[in-house]
């Protein structure tokens, strides 16, 4: 079918529904920066304002990422020497303001940032979605979602450098069903309360059924800022499969993006984590700790339930549960257990 190159372009409704477009080739990101930075644009492909729109046709879409990621403000050696600016590298695809939206049978790869985003979306299926890059690509999340609602991810495989799925703020009724992942960092909500007092941030009604999680440094994570406000709740993981994942089972609600896991101080403000389900999890842990719950004084985890889970560790070796100011509801059989 062919390779195109194509520069930043955007598809804006409203159009007559019940269009397709289909994609049956590889369309590639033209290479040069300086077509973003004079058109002053964020995204490559940005569809916005479609309502009943549909996109398929088992092509690729290459980001031609590599070009980017140097400059991204996840690398370490950026972040010592003051030398990132994510703010001006584009997210790959971008769907905003669309209604009744399917996207199916595409694979994606080598985003600049972030492969394939939902921002402001409503009645969302994404189905047979392929998404690769390297694991050492930076901030190239597979699946972001923001502001969304009633979103559908099934039967899809995720190999990246970031988040295979990322859930953040005003995001509800979300439906992961099915999905391979690994490389990468995992399925996350979050993270939730960088804003601090700017903005109440809230995630709920969440399910992730079915996934399996192969040499990823997360498995299941909710992540929240020290001093945000919100909430995350009514949250299931179930069904899950880890293999070899470096945190299998994590909450922390001491996030900070540049230190690691429990690296900011409390503070008088946190989001508030409730009603969370870990049903039916098991596999190997890749470190001694296969559950973390790093919980906050001011705002400790509520309502969270562990049922029938098994996590052991890699080579037979022995693993614990390290929980913070949180007691776990307990049902069937769970190993590691809080102490």
């Amino acid at each position: 079918m062919g390779t195109y190159f194509l520069k930043p372009i955007s598809f804006d409704g409203p159009c007559n529904p019940n269009l397709t477009m289909k994609i049956e080739g590889t369309i590639k990101a033209w290479p040069d920066k300086r077509e973003y930075e004079t058109s002053g644009r964020l995204n490559w492909m940005l569809f916005r304002g479609l309502h009943y729109f549909n996109v398929g046709g088992g092509g690729t879409i290459d980001g031609n990422g590599k070009h980017w990621w140097k400059q991204s403000c996840n690398s370490l050696n950026n972040q010592l020497h003051s030398q990132c600016d994510n703010g001006s590298i584009p997210f790959s695809v971008m769907f905003e303001n669309c209604t009744n939206l399917k996207v199916e049978n595409l694979w994606f790869t080598n985003a600049q940032k972030m492969h394939l985003t939902l921002n402001i979306t409503r009645h969302v299926e994404l189905s047979r979605i392929n998404i690769e890059a390297p694991f050492d690509s930076l901030n190239t999340d597979g699946i972001h979602i923001s502001r969304s609602h009633n979103i559908s991810i099934t039967h899809s495989t995720i190999k990246t450098g970031d988040d295979c799925i990322s859930i953040v703020n005003r995001t509800s009724s979300v439906r992961i069903l099915d999905i391979n992942c690994g490389p990468g960092h995992g399925i996350s909500i979050g993270s939730l309360g960088r804003l601090g007092n700017q903005e109440t941030e809230s995630v709920s009604d969440i399910v992730v059924k079915g996934a399996k999680f192969k040499g990823t440094s997360n498995g299941v994570r909710i992540k929240t800022w020290q001093g945000g406000k919100g909430m995350a709740n009514n949250i299931t993981f179930e069904n899950i499969e880890m293999d070899n994942v470096m945190n299998p089972i994590i909450i922390d609600q001491f996030y900070c993006a540049k230190f690691g896991i429990g690296a900011c101080d409390e503070q008088k403000n946190a989001v508030n984590i409730r009603s969370v389900l870990y049903k039916n999890i098991t596999g190997t842990s890749a470190s001694d700790v296969a559950i973390l719950f790093n919980c906050s004084k001011t705002y400790s985890c509520q309502d969270i339930e562990l049922e029938n889970v098994t996590l052991s560790g890699v080579k037979e070796q022995e693993v614990k549960a390290s929980c913070s100011l949180v007691l776990p509801i307990i049902e069937g059989d769970v190993f590691p257990r809080c102490v």
